[in-house]
């Protein structure tokens, strides 16, 4: 077993056993011929593993005394260090656990401090293509019903081909387009998806084309390129194509890219630009607080986003103001963090070393990314130790996440974050679209994503994350787009150190597993090796920049130090087998580069790891009495920041627009005759018309799944939605609940309003995952600085005549109810499904609210309540000028008396609406008056009404058409109990039993006679 201290002990014997390089060499200088990373920028990068790897054993001591609370560490995955400079800050990434170096690297890339600037100086995409119209009109809209893939031998995407594009000085041209991953020609060394270097390309001697996503090497350098086998060189993109500067005037660097949406991070990374005044629809509201975010919870117990200012960084002592002066140890001064995990005291970092030897670099200085690492380092330790002064989590999870570094939160374990990086990445490039076509009609409008045009999204996750359920359906549904032609610009990078804890990857199978996954290109890369890392990572980014499809980077890493802080690895693994991965170690192959290439000696490279030790060691010293959570409304404050008022006012706002300035376009969009000049309408046709009035409402608003566009959904609920607003906003998906919902969590990310639906309410239980480990977590990661507004719309529930069995009337509804933060909407009346659903579209702006939007579907199309033909199900659908009146706050109830409404509460919601009101009127017909209540809100539950109703007759019946164990009216009584209510309750609620076919439904579900019954029961007392 490789414990902290043998570790760092064998890191140093290295270290110094390294010897002295021939001569110095240019640090500004490729580290080897035709490399793309200097000697600056790999020191740089050596610095982000050593902070990242000080930052495992200060864990591992931390635990040693019970004051740290994360041992997951990064030790053998610091190549991803590489991967981050070959990225843009501006990339959304969505990070594993084991991705400390990513961070600190991505931290000075945001600073600017990275040497040689960021891989992505040049922003929109029209510099990539050269085009300044990318997009053209040869396409239908991203998501589109018709969308098909285009001709092999056309021009990808709209974009112009290779030879139309000017290639700067000094690169040149190395072969047509590559065509994707379904159209290249087989190579003999794999399946034609494999991306590998050209016969001859070491040492060819030719000159190299430009790295589309990282610096060129100067003219005149050495061009051979050094790479392992098997590797893609360092040849610039598929296509020839160099990655131009940015054009003026274009969103390169511009943060977010203009105002933030509905999804988008509330951190602004460029305080100085000029932001317009935030609005929710119209309604002015205040902008969102500037750095990590804090909350208070008022006296009625709603909590609001305060602002909180950065905490201060590490002082000034923690890094080194002389030029960023490598240091040795003192003498006699204590090791570098990461002794044995043995019970101890804490002991203190010590005196800081004294400077010993100069910095090798030479030439620029690195205070700035030396103070970008000790920042990140901070971060990291905070969480580790739960500390209230965490950037991102705020001490409830220790997750990688800051928003103006566009890392976004995930607990990534199990590869569940995949599916949202994929509706990120096709949000994305449909906003990309939207705002092209936008600003052909409106040049200077505001961009509609909060991302940069161009933006890919970059999302890893280890190798035993390949065999997972959500992993399968973002590879799957990634390439299905791409198979249909549509573009989806996401890098998958699989870490893969051959471990799942114990379980190991059988040998080739997570190499041929990913290279089998039809319409993602693959790239492999040797983690040992940061040059070639750097470069296939630049090729298989600038791959999907340019061609804006899927990819997938293979990077071979170890793992050092076992699964985390508890595990004991030689139970499992063999003394060779760890030596081997310690043999391995891409810190260790790092200084070894950069002997070799005569830019530092061990002794130098030493004194910078001690530095780093010694500042990671005061400042997880420092963090450990910063404050803790010490309350149940710290905790829970982020996961759902309730502002009814704002939510309500965003509602009158879009009331005043539709009945006003907008009122001609929504006649026009309703074909002449809005809704309320309709006549009485049915559930499912209020439904639509809410909908196509939400679209009108909020221009970001989409709608998708599975047959909701051409069939206009299984009940022509969505039925012409399509036609009025076209098939970008309106769209069919592939039949996956998970892919489907992954698209949802994505485009609320990239500030759209996502409204999916999911076709039945028992094929959610496929995808709740993406709901509760996902969705719900978000806010709650992040302290609100990202979320992902959304309402899913789910048509479920029990009594289809005709039709049915188990899948298609499920009543099973508890899986949602204990989700924190969830809203769970279900209107019974056609005229509450208005107000209900504008809610819930209202409060995902607002708040980022994620809703729940259950359809009864037995209710869908019932016109009648007593006696057949009375019409009285039917509602009317409310005018504009009429929705500010009747909004629906969320948690609020609707009441109907029925007689003299003194006798009995009965408390109901769905199809029990409308069975409860006729057992009520047949209890009125023998003198029992009734007062139905119908919660609406299934989470949180109307307590405040439950309670007023039955307190007024002491006597409470629950119809719960949901199972009897798990059910509604669990919550419901135990709410009555809990606020000490004392009169007597019943309730009557469907059996522990799946939903028979036929006839046989009925015997396990509640039925009219059974709440008759029951309230006399009551009565009878």
């Amino acid at each position: 077993m490789t414990t902290p201290q043998d570790l760092d002990d064998r890191f140093r014997e290295t270290l110094g056993a390294l010897p002295e390089p021939e001569r110095r060499r240019d640090p500004g200088r490729p580290v080897r011929p035709g490399a793309a990373l200097t000697g600056h920028q790999l020191l740089a990068l050596f610095d982000a593993q050593v902070t990242s790897r000080q930052l495992d054993l200060a864990a591992r001591w931390l635990r040693s005394f019970d004051e740290g609370f994360y041992t997951i560490g990064s030790a053998g995955h610091e190549a991803n260090a590489a991967v981050a400079a070959a990225l843009r800050p501006t990339d959304p990434a969505l990070l594993h656990y084991r991705s400390g170096a990513f961070y600190c690297l991505r931290a000075a890339q945001a600073a600017d401090a990275f040497p040689g600037g960021d891989a992505g100086e040049g922003g929109d995409l029209a510099a990539v293509t050269g085009d300044p119209d990318p997009d053209g009109d040869d396409h239908p809209p991203a998501g589109g019903p018709d969308g098909i893939r285009p001709p092999e031998d056309a021009p990808d995407d709209g974009h112009p081909a290779v030879d139309d594009v000017p290639a700067p000085a000094g690169a040149q041209h190395t072969g047509p387009p590559a065509a994707g991953p379904d159209t290249d020609a087989p190579d003999a060394a794999g399946p034609p998806d494999a991306v590998t270097a050209p016969p001859g390309t070491p040492g060819t001697g030719g000159p190299p084309t430009g790295l589309p996503d990282a610096p060129a090497a100067p003219p005149g350098t050495p061009d051979a390129v050094d790479l392992s086998p098997g590797t893609p060189a360092a040849t610039g993109l598929p296509d020839g194509t160099v990655q131009a500067g940015p054009p003026a005037g274009s969103d390169a660097g511009a943060g977010w890219g203009g105002e933030t949406g509905p999804g988008s991070p509330v951190h602004d990374p460029h305080p100085a630009a000029v932001r317009p005044a935030d609005a929710v629809d119209g309604v002015a509201v205040p902008p969102p607080p500037a750095g990590p975010v804090a909350y208070r919870v008022g006296s009625d117990g709603t909590a609001e986003p305060v602002p909180r200012h950065q905490p201060a960084t590490a002082p000034a002592a923690a890094t080194d103001t002389a030029a960023g002066q490598a240091v040795a140890s003192a003498a006699g001064g204590p090791g570098p963090a990461g002794g044995p995990a043995d019970t101890g005291p804490v002991v203190p970092a010590g005196p800081r070393p004294e400077p010993a030897v100069a910095d090798p670099a030479g030439g620029p200085d690195p205070d700035g990314w030396q103070q970008a690492y000790a920042e990140a380092a901070r971060d990291v330790l905070r969480g580790m130790v739960a500390s209230t002064l965490d950037p991102i989590a705020g001490g409830r999870h220790k997750v990688f996440g800051r928003a103006d570094l566009a890392v976004v939160p995930t607990t990534s374990t199990i590869a569940s974050h995949l599916p949202r990086a994929v509706g990120l990445g096709l949000a994305v490039e449909r906003l990309r679209r939207m705002d092209t076509a936008a600003r052909r009609d409106d040049p200077d409008g505001p961009p509609r994503s909060p991302w940069p045009r161009d933006a890919i999204v970059v999302c890893s996750f280890g190798d035993a994350s390949v065999n997972h359920a959500s992993a399968t359906a973002a590879f799957n549904t990634a390439g299905w787009y791409d198979h249909t032609g549509l573009r989806i610009p996401v890098l998958f990078v699989c870490e893969d150190n051959g471990l799942g804890i114990s379980v190991r990857s059988p040998e080739g199978w997570v190499e041929r597993t990913l290279r089998a996954r039809p319409g993602v290109r693959y790239f492999t890369a040797d983690g040992t090796d940061p040059v070639a890392v750097h470069a296939v990572t630049a090729e298989a980014a600038g791959w999907v920049r340019r061609h804006r499809r899927p990819a997938v980077l293979h990077l071979r890493t170890v793992r050092l130090l076992g699964h985390a802080g508890a595990d004991a690895e030689q139970a499992y693994r063999s003394t060779a087998e760890i030596a081997a991965d310690e043999a391995r170690d891409p810190v260790l192959a790092t200084a070894r580069l950069l002997v070799e290439a005569g830019v530092a000696t061990g002794e130098e490279l030493l004194a910078r790891y001690d530095e780093r030790g010694w500042q990671v060691r005061r400042t997880a010293e420092e963090v450990l009495d910063e404050p803790k959570l010490s309350a149940v409304a710290e905790v829970v404050a982020p996961l759902s920041p309730r502002r009814p008022s704002r939510v309500a006012a965003a509602v009158a706002q879009a009331a005043q627009r539709a009945a006003g300035p907008d009122a001609a376009g929504r006649a026009e969009a309703f074909g002449g005759k809005p809704p309320e000049l309709a006549g009485p309408l049915t559930l499912a046709q209020s439904i639509n018309a809410a909908l196509a009035d939400g679209m009108l409402s909020h221009p970001q608003l989409a709608v998708f799944g599975e047959d909701v566009a051409a069939k206009g959904g299984v009940y022509g609920v969505t039925k012409g939605l399509r036609e009025r607003f076209g098939a970008a906003r309106v769209f069919d998906t592939l039949l996956d609940e998970t892919s489907v919902l992954g698209l949802g969590l994505g485009a609320g990310l990239a500030g759209m309003l996502p409204v999916p639906e999911i076709q039945y309410l028992a094929y959610l239980h496929n995808a709740e995952d993406q709901l509760r480990g996902e969705a719900a977590t978000l806010q709650f990661f992040s302290q609100g600085a990202f979320r992902n507004p959304m309402v899913v719309r789910v048509p479920g529930l029990a009594y289809q005549e005709g039709f049915g069995g188990h899948f298609h009337n499920d009543n099973s509804v508890a899986v949602l109810r204990d989700v924190p933060g969830l809203v769970v909407a279900v209107p019974a009346r056609p005229d509450d499904a208005g107000p209900l659903l504008r809610t819930c579209l209202a409060a995902a702006v607002v708040d980022g609210t994620v809703s729940v939007f259950l359809e009864p579907i037995a209710l869908y199309h019932t016109r009648d309540l007593y006696e057949p033909g009375d019409g009285e199900w039917l509602g009317a659908y409310a005018e504009p000028s009429a929705w500010a009146a009747g909004h629906a706050p969320i948690g609020r109830a609707r009441v109907y008396g029925v007689g003299s409404a003194e006798d009995v509460t009965i408390v109901t919601f769905g199809n029990g609406v409308r069975m409860s009101l006729r057992a009520a009127s047949t209890l009125a017909d023998e003198g029992i008056g009734c007062r139905v209540v119908d919660l609406r809100w299934l989470a949180p539950l109307p307590v405040a009404d439950l309670i007023r109703e039955a307190s007024a007759t002491g006597r409470v019946l629950v119809v719960d058409e949901t199972r009897r164990s798990g059910g509604v009216g669990e919550g419901i009584l135990a709410a009555l109990v809990d606020a000490g209510y004392v009169g007597a309750a019943r309730r009557v609620a469907a059996v522990d039993s799946f939903v028979p076919l036929g006839p046989a439904a009925r015997q396990v579900l509640v039925s009219e006679d059974a709440i008759t019954q029951g309230a006399r029961t009551l009565l009878a007392r």
